[in-house]
């Protein structure tokens, strides 16, 4: 245990780069818009995103998600390990949401624990991109086919939240178990994201590649502007996160870090791949700051934003990238 942790340190001393990292992506626009949106709202500006506008940018978000993990996954080898990392990947984001919600559902509203299940059992696109960038300057590869784990991670967290809501909400414990289902995969978000990755997989290249600066070029500006918009919603309800502040700063911290260990050790018998078993480890220790919040703003529109996103966004994701990717790199080279 000592020559694990003394290498950990190491490993973590000679990778500077993480601070680049967390630098980089703190300077990201994206986040700064996240930023601008809380700050407009505590000097009491009228800066606001229209709420059609809104609807439409997180419908387009996930459409988005969709169609790149179908069409992603059309390319890839399907090979037995392959398909073992689809359904290690499929199972940890069904499961990963029962679990942070029965572990925080105690401490926080029924529709507040269900947003923080999906977005916990969901994953993190930009902490895909910066895990990406980490390997590459290790020189290690991984499998095409983890782009298209990304996109299908999206769907049974959600699908997941959707019915933990249903079922323990007070106004649905009425309901049917098969009526419960019903309402959570025909949910309007978790239908777009679901058949969006269909239709991506069944689209050939050249139809691919016109909608691409549709479902490629543009995406980043309107994350953007999706972010100033959760920005906005998070700043005007950003007292409940500092009254749950403790145990919300905790959970965010602590849970990545273990969840995120766990898989990259149990992934040694899923594949034989370091890189692999690397990025399955950052999926599932990520938390979702973009397709959660765009399916929870419709599905569950009593979840504070102002709780379960400063969680994703600002907490666990600088962990991730500065303590996590390395500790999970180390055991899954291990």
């Amino acid at each position: 245990m000592t020559r694990f942790f003394l290498l950990y340190l190491l490993r973590l001393n000679a990778n500077f780069m993480s601070l680049d990292l967390l630098f980089e992506n703190l300077t990201n626009p994206a986040l700064l818009l996240f930023l601008l949106g809380i700050i407009a709202v505590q000097v009491k500006s009228d800066l606001a995103i229209p709420e059609n506008s809104s609807k439409f940018i997180s419908l387009y978000l996930l459409f988005a998600i969709g169609f790149k993990g179908g069409h992603e996954l059309a390319h890839s080898t399907i090979t037995g390990e392959v398909i073992a990392t689809i359904v290690f990947a499929l199972a940890a984001a069904a499961i990963v949401p029962v679990l942070v919600f029965f572990i925080i559902k105690q401490k926080f509203s029924i529709s507040n624990a269900a947003a923080i299940a999906a977005a916990y059992g969901s994953v993190s696109a930009v902490t895909f991109v910066t895990a990406i960038s980490y390997l590459d300057s290790h020189q290690v590869e991984f499998g095409g086919h983890m782009v298209a784990v990304l996109a299908l991670m999206e769907a049974p967290a959600i699908v997941v939240g959707v019915l933990l809501l249903r079922q323990y909400d007070r106004d649905e414990m009425a309901m049917p178990f098969g009526k419960v289902l019903h309402h959570a995969v025909t949910n309007g978000s978790v239908l777009l994201i679901l058949g969006s990755l269909i239709i991506g997989y069944l689209a050939n290249d050249a139809q691919a590649n016109e909608i691409k600066p549709f479902t490629n070029d543009i995406f980043k500006g309107f994350l953007a502007i999706f972010l100033l918009d959760m920005g906005i919603h998070s700043g005007k309800r950003l007292g409940d996160f500092f009254r749950k502040g403790g145990i919300a700063t905790l959970f965010a911290v602590v849970f990545p870090l273990a969840i995120g260990s766990f898989t990259a050790w149990v992934s040694h018998g899923i594949s034989s791949s370091v890189g692999d078993r690397f990025m399955l480890a950052i999926l599932v220790a990520s938390a979702s700051y973009i397709a959660v919040p765009a399916a929870m703003k419709m599905a569950a529109p009593k979840a504070n934003p102002g709780i379960y996103l400063p969680m994703a966004l600002a907490i666990t994701f600088p962990i991730n990238i500065t303590l996590g990717m390395p500790l999970y790199f180390m055991i899954a080279s291990y």
